[in-house]
């Protein structure tokens, strides 16, 4: 991986031009202060205009006041006013001169700005005004030009003199450049120089083309016919005639020479280049065959890093001149012939240049000072000074100034005497005007660096602190770090300019600066900061990949850095921007382009910015996939059954071919089938394959590498062999017997490719083995098997197959052995004995069958054995027979696993491949007693503080008959140890036992076993635990008296569920300590509710909320708060909220609604007892036919009609009448129902009084809760108690 970093501060190199702008800033006076005027902008000094475009004359100037401007042209004055095509921009000097419908040259000439003020004037260089010009060609007669083939030849070129000078350029006639080389240049003036023409050489458009950049015009030479002769070729007539009105170059042969120069001629030559130019030297040779030119500097190096060769090698450029580039130079011509060499002397000159420009002098009244004025050049400089525009000599004069070797130094300046110092440095190659102003004036200090400036800078990088001040006198600075004074020394350097350098920043350089600058008039303090962040740094840099095309690449760039700087990321290709594709997603740590392809491969970098520093990694991107296929199949060194192929390997697309596969098509056979040939090694091209008769072969190729395959090659011509015989039999023969009178022959068709050739077909042949008797045979073909009847059975035949074609037999087969079929045997074995060892083994024998009886070869004996039945009770029904085989030289056998007390019938039977013979007879046996199974069923039930029973069942397997049961029990303490054990022997007819006298809340173990005359058997074991001497244990609802699973330290657990809380009790074997309920919501994702038990095992959850399912369980933990038993989880739901019951019957409000309902009462109960009187009935009857309710039965099953009002019946409803089933009296039931004097049907009173319920509740809620009901009686209730 290629890994570059670069931390910077600021950015490397613009810190050390900011450092070098420190350092060397000249003074800067505050505008807001009185200045002479200082020129800020101008133009070049040698300004070449365009006539198309407006003149524009750059002069910008600061000064206070603000300067005002003027020019002069030529040396006079440029009265800007009188020429209306000269504007003046509005506070400035620059000019801007419309030249539409003028001639630009009436412009030309050197223009000079003066910007002044009442404290001075300042003048800007001579800027020459020339017009560019691109001229037309001369109008000339180009005669063609002859040449001898190998003589020297210069195309002059000679393009018109132009502003500035033309590009030249050679091209044809299709605007093609004509092609060079180190026979054929163009020299540095334009011309085209041919070292030695060729017969190629000969054309009739050799252009010169001259393009003028300033103007973008192009203008070209007339064409130049070039002919070569090959004067030894030609007669002289033909020599004449072709050399009629043409020039000849050359008088002598044409043959080879060594070199001379053609430019420059002669030895030697001289070169002038000013200081800091680029210096060019060219050196072109004759000769033939072309000479090679090589550059050397005399007494010297050629300077390291700034020359270079151009043209091929016959020009040598040096950049940046400097003095030491003067002196003599050798260019060598050189071929085989020989050499020649030309020596150029280089003179170094040098237009003038600041050793010391004249800085602006701020002083203040009463002090001196001195303006220096020091320039260089070859020859040296000469230097005169101005004020304010004027020669020195000729100004003012001022006893406070006097001129000492070229300085002006001035003494005890007074207020007013501010002027604009010009310094100019002329020698013949041009000159340097400085402007320095001299400023008098009292100032107290200013600090011009912002204040509470934070200067952010990265960890072991420089840091630079300014203290920019103005005063008059000039300010001293001192700088305090913290309270504490900052010295010149180790840790800090102290600049001309103030400021403070620290070379290498570190995190204690962090803090607070202050600069005070003070002088005679006062002192002005500043606070800067420095803030050292740490380096960003790359942690995880992008990793070199190698990605298959199509898949998906991924970069990684993860960075560390300062918190307080955010990073930006670039990332790059190959040092440019990413393709604009979505393919390319750039996360913030990683880049990835997905559907990879063969153009993204290359050179990833990351960059990771913040505004202090950078770092940056690379890693390539190697895209690979299958290798192209292999191309130019050729079949060379062709054979009757050989020929060798060759081909061309394809790319390999970044991942090296492994090897090649060659694939063959059989077209006279399997015509559009490949079949895999042979591989050879990636590195091979050829190889020779050996081929079989009678095949129409085409091959082709495929290359592997690490992706996979390439697509396969086009097929190579098609190759055919000629027949033969067969050269391979058909394989795996195999001679099977089917019935007791046939045999099967079957046997492996050849291929088309090992048929050798035409008419294929197979000689089967076959004898009785060991019989004096001649082959049978006969010619098949198309097939792969033959049946041979009439054989005798289970009899060993010998077999061949052989192929054969037209062509001949195969080579001799191989004979194979097989036998005839077999049939079944026709003899049971004999002399059955069975021997019972136990109640569960038994050994069989037998007598082995004639082999003659057989027919066929013996695989072995079956033994055939089942149980009849249970000598201790009638099995439900049969079971099925069980079989073993035994091999055929087994004749004795054992039985497992036979079941005790039983009886087993047995057979067996002899078999062979065909099938089984005859069963011997049936043996009847049976097994003695065994130890009996393990009882069945074992529980414990009753559990009481002292007692518990122990119930079981008899064992499913008796295995004899059973004598007893032996039953053991014993307690567990907490710690799961075993305490006493007790015994008690038991009849077999008993299948329970009481335990009395246990201790209370004690596991304990029971363990029972049957037992037989033989024995005990299996133990079966339960626990079980009796209960807690606790009052408010509720009985499980589950199996009374089931203990936990074995280890386990929880029984069962039970609730009892109320409205609003919840009664949980368990079964507990361990310590009381460390017991808690634990219950969540069902279906939360709540944390579980915790609440510790102390010392019970009942529990009474409070705060559940009706209606909600909770799961709960009971857990214990140990001293680090886990949970080390838990039971299983229960789930209880609390039912909804019933209506409660208030005793309101004491409230104020509830006294005086029942008297005003009375007193209602009363009334109606007056107007039915008047109509009563009055031989009417109250009309319920006919309000109930009126608006009956299904749930309303009538009392009286003959009549449905109510029985009379009697006020023998106090508190008692009428016969028949019921509430509605929501219990609610409706509104229309009745007309003087109490319902129309409430709120509406739902009337019953809550705890605070609200009127919320219902005036009458079911007699059967009543019933159901056990108590009596504290509702307000029914209105029909009401009702009757008055009556």
């Amino acid at each position: 991986m290629d890994r570059k970093r670069s931390c910077t501060l600021c950015g490397g190199a613009v810190m050390l031009l900011l450092l070098l702008g420190h350092m060397t800033n000249a003074l800067e006076v505050p505008l807001d202060l009185p200045q002479p005027p200082t020129i800020t902008h101008q133009s070049p000094k040698d300004y070449i205009i365009d006539p198309r475009e407006n003149i524009i004359i750059h002069c910008e100037a600061k000064g206070k006041p603000h300067p005002s401007f003027s020019w002069t042209r030529n040396g006079t004055h440029f009265d800007v006013e009188k020429d209306s095509k000269v504007i003046m921009k509005p506070n400035s000097g620059t000019l801007v001169i419309d030249i539409s419908g003028e001639k630009a040259e009436a412009y030309e000439g050197v223009y000079q700005c003066i910007a002044r003020n009442e404290h001075g004037s300042a003048l800007s260089n001579n800027i020459v005004i020339r017009q560019s010009r691109s001229p037309l060609w001369s109008k000339e007669k180009v005669e063609p030009i002859t040449v001898q083939r190998g003589m020297s030849l210069v195309l002059q070129c000679r393009p018109p003199a132009g502003l500035p000078p033309p590009i030249v350029f050679w091209m044809d006639n299709n605007f093609q450049r004509l092609p060079q080389n180190s026979r054929v240049s163009q020299a540095l003036n334009g011309d085209l120089y041919f070292s030695n023409v060729l017969m190629d050489d000969n054309r009739n458009d050799y252009i010169c083309y001259a393009r003028f950049p300033h103007t973008q015009t192009i203008q070209q030479k007339q064409p130049i016919t070039v002919n070569v002769l090959d004067i030894e070729a030609m007669n002289d007539t033909v020599l004449a005639a072709f050399l009629n009105g043409s020039d000849f170059w050359g008088d002598s042969p044409s043959g080879e020479r060594a070199p001379t120069f053609m430019q420059p001629p002669g030895m030697h030559s001289t070169s002038m280049v000013l200081k800091g130019d680029t210096l060019q030297l060219e050196c072109i040779a004759d000769g033939l065959p072309t000479p090679d030119i090589s550059w050397s500097k005399v007494n010297g190096e050629l300077p390291s890093g700034r020359f270079s060769f151009h043209s091929f090698q016959k020009t040598l450029k040096i950049t940046e001149v400097t003095d030491a580039d003067g002196g003599d130079y050798r260019c060598l011509a050189r071929n085989r012939l020989g050499s020649n060499h030309h020596i150029i002397t280089v003179v170094v000159r040098a237009a003038p240049f600041w050793i010391s420009a004249p800085q602006n002098l701020i002083l203040a009244p009463k002090e001196s000072g001195m303006l220096t004025c020091r320039a260089d050049g070859n020859p040296k400089p000469t230097v005169t000074w101005s004020v304010n525009g004027i020669p020195i000599e000729n100004s003012h004069k001022d006893p406070s100034r006097k001129i000492e070797n070229g300085n002006i130094i001035l003494s005890a300046v007074q207020t007013g005497s501010s002027a604009v110092y010009q310094c100019n440095a002329s020698n013949e190659y041009g000159y340097l005007l400085g402007n320095a102003f001299v400023s008098v004036l009292a100032e107290p200090p200013r600090v011009l660096t912002p204040p509470n400036h934070v200067y952010s800078v990265i960890t072991n990088s420089r840091a630079l602190l300014d203290c920019a001040s103005f005063g008059s006198p000039l300010p001293k600075i001192t700088w305090f770090k913290n309270g504490q004074s900052v010295v010149d020394g180790d840790l800090y350097i102290i600049h001309k300019n103030n400021t403070i350098e620290i070379n290498v920043a570190r995190p204690l350089h962090s803090g607070k600066y202050t600069c005070i600058a003070s002088n005679s008039l006062g002192n002005k303090e500043n606070h800067v900061y420095l803030e050292v962040k740490e380096p960003t740094r790359i942690l995880r840099q992008p990793e070199y990949k190698v990605v298959q095309r199509n898949s998906v690449a991924e970069f990684e760039c993860k960075v560390k850095h300062d918190p307080t700087l955010i990073p930006s990321m670039i990332w790059l290709k190959d040092n440019m921007e990413l393709p604009d594709d979505s393919r390319f997603e750039v996360g913030s740590d990683s880049l990835t382009i997905r559907d990879v392809r063969e153009d993204d491969e290359g050179n990833y970098t990351c960059i990771r910015n913040t505004t202090l520093d950078q770092d940056s990694a690379s890693a390539m991107l190697t895209v690979v996939e299958q290798p192209d296929p292999p191309t130019d199949l050729e079949l060379t060194d062709q054979r009757e059954h050989s020929v060798r192929l060759t081909w061309t390997p394809g790319y390999e697309n970044n991942s090296p071919i492994q090897l090649f596969l060659i694939q063959y098509e059989d077209s006279l056979h399997k015509p559009g089938v490949w079949v895999n040939m042979t591989e050879v090694s990636g590195t091979r091209t050829t190889v020779n394959l050996e081929l079989s008769p009678y095949v129409y072969y085409s091959f082709r190729v495929l290359a592997l590498n690490e992706v996979g395959l390439s697509q396969p090659s086009a097929p190579s011509r098609q190759y055919r062999t000629s027949p033969a015989q067969p050269d391979v039999n058909p394989s795996d023969v195999e001679v099977i017997g089917t019935s007791p009178d046939s045999l099967t022959i079957t046997w492996r068709e050849l291929t088309g490719l090992e048929s050798n050739g035409p008419g294929l077909q197979y000689n089967v042949s076959w004898r009785q083995k060991d019989v004096d008797q001649q082959w049978n045979s006969l010619s098949l073909a198309n097939v792969s098997q033959y049946v041979v009847t009439g054989t005798p059975t289970f009899t060993p035949y010998e077999v061949t197959v052989q192929a054969v074609n037209d062509y001949g037999p195969g080579p001799t087969p191989e004979v194979v052995l097989g036998y005839s079929g077999e049939d079944l045997p026709t003899m049971a074995p004999e002399n059955v004995k069975v021997s019972v060892q136990n109640g569960t083994m038994a050994v069989v024998s037998w007598d082995a069958v004639p082999l003659s009886t057989v027919q066929g070869r013996l695989n072995g004996y079956k033994v055939s054995y089942w149980k009849l039945r249970s000598l201790h009770k009638q099995d439900p029904e049969p079971k099925k027979p069980q079989e073993f085989i035994f091999q055929e030289n087994e004749t004795e056998s054992l039985l497992l696993g036979l079941h005790p007390y039983s009886q087993y019938n047995l057979n067996i039977r002899a078999f062979n491949g065909k099938g089984d013979g005859p069963s011997s007879p049936n043996q009847i046996f049976e097994t003695p007693e065994g130890v009996p199974g393990p009882p069945a069923d074992l529980k414990v039930e009753n559990l009481n503080l002292d007692s518990l029973v122990v119930k079981w069942a008899p064992p499913v397997e008796y295995n004899g008959h059973l004598t007893g049961y032996l039953f053991k029990y014993q307690p567990i303490n907490t710690t799961d140890e075993l305490g006493p054990l007790k015994e008690l022997l038991l009849a077999a007819n008993e299948t329970s036992i009481t335990l009395d006298n246990l201790k209370h809340s004690t596991r304990y173990k029971f363990y029972l076993n049957a037992k037989t005359v033989k024995g005990y058997g299996p133990t079966v074991t339960e626990e079980g635990v009796t209960i807690m001497d606790e009052a408010l244990i509720r009985h499980p609802a589950v199996e009374a008296g089931k203990a936990p699973p074995a280890g386990r330290m929880f029984g069962s657990v039970n609730s009892s569920v109320e409205e609003n809380h919840a009664v949980i009790s368990w079964e507990y074997s361990g310590p009381d300590r460390n017991v808690y309920v634990e219950y969540v919501v069902d279906n939360s994702k709540d944390p579980w509710k915790t609440e510790y038990v102390n010392g019970t095992r009942t529990y009474q959850i409070r705060g559940l909320k009706p209606g909600m399912s909770y799961r709960v369980r009971v857990v214990a933990k140990d001293h680090s708060d886990a949970t080390v038993h838990s039971t299983e989880e229960l789930l209880i739901t609390v039912p909804a909220m019933t209506s409660k019951q208030v005793d309101i019957a004491t409230q104020g409000w509830f006294i005086g609604l029942m008297c005003a309902i009375a007193l209602l009462i009363l009334v109606l109960l007056i107007v039915c007892f008047i109509k009563r009187n009055k031989g009417g009935k109250y009309p319920v009857k006919e309000k109930e036919d009126a608006h009956q309710d299904p749930e309303i039965q009538p009392m009286k099953e003959d009549d449905g009609t109510f029985g009379e009002y009697s006020d023998t019946e106090d508190h008692k409803p009428l016969k028949g009448s019921r509430t509605p089933s929501n219990g609610t009296v409706k509104k229309d039931d009745s007309d003087d129902s109490l319902v129309d004097y409430g709120e509406g049907g739902d009337g019953q009173f809550n705890e605070d009084g609200s009127f919320i319920g219902q005036y009458s509740g079911k007699k059967e809620k009543d019933t159901a809760e056990g108590n009596e009901s504290s509702e307000a009686p029914s209105p029909v209730n009401a009702m009757n108690s008055f009556v």
